[in-house]
């Protein structure tokens, strides 16, 4: 693996949006490594795998089994192991309720997902190159909810 590839790692439970969104990275021209998993759980365990490299981008979905982002991003914030990593929310919810708690959660910005293949490359591009540590200090809730 490379050193100056990004590392995502997306946890959602519908196999069909993990490769929606591992076929849009296919087509963006970004140094990438891809993992999936299918829950919160799942997300947690491959994290605190002492042979894990983390990553340097979650992309977290609110609605899954097991254990859902919510819990999931409640998990990773308290673990300083993981503070550096930045949490996208990825979700079909556009619920001002879910944007606000995860918000208030500790995630970096909050991404509804697009049902067309071209937005979904080009959001997932633009989320890649922003400057998180800009975006972290920065942040507040007018820049947190990502629009197309």
């Amino acid at each position: 693996m490379q050193h100056d590839s990004i590392i995502i790692t997306l946890a959602d439970d519908d196999e069909d949006d993990r490769l929606f969104f591992t076929d849009a990275f296919d087509e963006i021209k970004i140094n990438t490594v891809i993992n999936t998993v299918n829950n919160g759980k799942e997300l947690l365990n491959y994290l605190n795998h002492p042979e894990t490299i983390l990553p340097n981008l979650i992309f977290l979905d609110l609605n899954m089994p097991i254990l859902n982002g919510i819990g999931c991003l409640e998990a990773i914030k308290k673990n300083d192991a993981f503070k550096d990593i930045a949490i996208a929310i990825y979700s079909t919810s556009s619920s001002e309720k879910d944007i606000e708690n995860t918000f208030v959660l500790g995630a970096n910005i909050y991404i509804k997902k697009p049902s067309d293949f071209n937005d979904l490359k080009k959001i997932l591009s633009d989320v890649v190159v922003i400057n998180w540590q800009y975006h972290t200090n920065g942040l507040n809730k007018e820049n947190f909810l990502l629009r197309l």
